[in-house]
């Protein structure tokens, strides 16, 4: 069935974050009958450093340690307070989880940063961007691996219930692809990383998944140039913000990925607000529908879809995010009806 989940970013304080969990997991919950629930991990950002995502991930590599610099998290040589107070924000994330999500089962996501989009954002020690260096992107990938793989089983023991999903997000591939990142002195760019080490990159993460029993889900925001890397490195889906115009080359890659069964996680943008009829969530319906049907793909496939809100550059307020799942909720039920017809 056309499910339905989020990314993990939720408004509110460090006192927030129980209330937070029981509210996603009752929200999604609550869907339309016909539309699958897929839960996700809340991660309040508005706790500060440690509690952004760039900082949570870091705190999961395997043997590297990280801090804060003046340009943003670095790799260090040793562990401080900045990885110490992530650790902290992510035990207390799943200590919430452990509560809110007694005697669940069924499926559950959690979302951390791919390779590649951390390798951008983090820096070296003493040095430019971490994917200026194509040995120290390649520890990251490997210390990522093993942190995944070590995070997905922490989550076992605390929801032994739960079918998880690792949602990798590569916000960045894109433009680590095309090489339009500039180097620590803004004089000049990161060279372009060619597809095949695109690839490589991403192996070692979704492996790790694998072998933690989970899915793999690889967000690429609007890039949907590297959804060929994302097949070939063998994750089970592949996550993309819909925009309003046609794309054929876009849907053309969309349509060869789930041909070779990868699934569509489709970010749709906030419904707009009539004042005289209130959201109209049928163009969100149109958004996903229309290109399906223009590429050729069969409306039975709509029910492979998985809907969630595309980030965000700023969390709005908790009730904005609640109205925003009833919304997906709907339009899920709609798509849903769509592949049944």
């Amino acid at each position: 069935m056309t499910a339905v989940s989020g990314h993990g970013p939720w408004p509110g304080s460090e006192r927030d974050v129980l209330e937070a969990q029981q509210t996603v997991l009752d929200d999604l919950a609550a869907l339309p009958t016909g539309v699958d629930a897929v839960p996700f991990l809340a991660q309040l950002t508005g706790r500060g450093p440690g509690a952004d995502r760039i900082g949570r991930t870091g705190a999961l590599l395997e043997g590297l340690p990280v801090e804060l610099g003046p340009h943003g998290w670095r790799l260090a040589d040793h562990p401080g307070v900045d990885a110490r107070r992530a650790e902290a924000f992510r035990r207390e994330d799943l200590g919430a989880l452990a509560i809110a999500a007694v005697g669940y089962a069924g499926p559950l996501a959690l979302e951390v940063t791919g390779p590649w989009t951390l390798a951008a954002e983090l820096w070296a020690a003493r040095g430019d961007r971490v994917l200026a260096d194509g040995g120290a992107r390649r520890d990251l990938a490997l210390a990522l691996a093993a942190g995944v793989h070590a995070h997905v089983a922490e989550v076992r023991e605390q929801v032994p219930g739960a079918d998880v999903v690792v949602q990798l997000a590569e916000p960045l591939l894109g433009q680590v692809h095309a090489g339009v990142l500039p180097t620590f002195s803004g004089s000049s760019r990161i060279r372009a990383v060619p597809g095949p080490d695109i690839v490589d990159g991403l192996v070692p993460v979704v492996d790790a998944v694998h072998d933690a029993s989970a899915r793999a889900v690889v967000h690429l925001g609007p890039t949907w140039v590297g959804i060929p890397p994302v097949a070939l490195a063998g994750a089970d889906a592949f996550g993309l913000d819909l925009g309003g115009a046609w794309d054929e080359k876009a849907w053309e890659l969309v349509a060869r990925a789930t041909e070779r069964g990868l699934r569509l996680w489709a970010g749709l943008p906030p419904a707009t607000v009539s004042q005289c009829s209130g959201p109209q969530l049928g163009e969100l319906v149109t958004l996903v529908a229309e290109p399906w049907r223009r590429i050729g793909l069969p409306a039975s496939g709509l029910d492979d879809v998985t809907l969630l809100a595309a980030p965000r550059t700023a969390l709005a307020d908790v009730e904005s995010h609640r109205a925003e799942l009833a919304n997906l909720g709907r339009v899920a039920e709609a798509l849903a009806e769509r592949a049944a017809a």
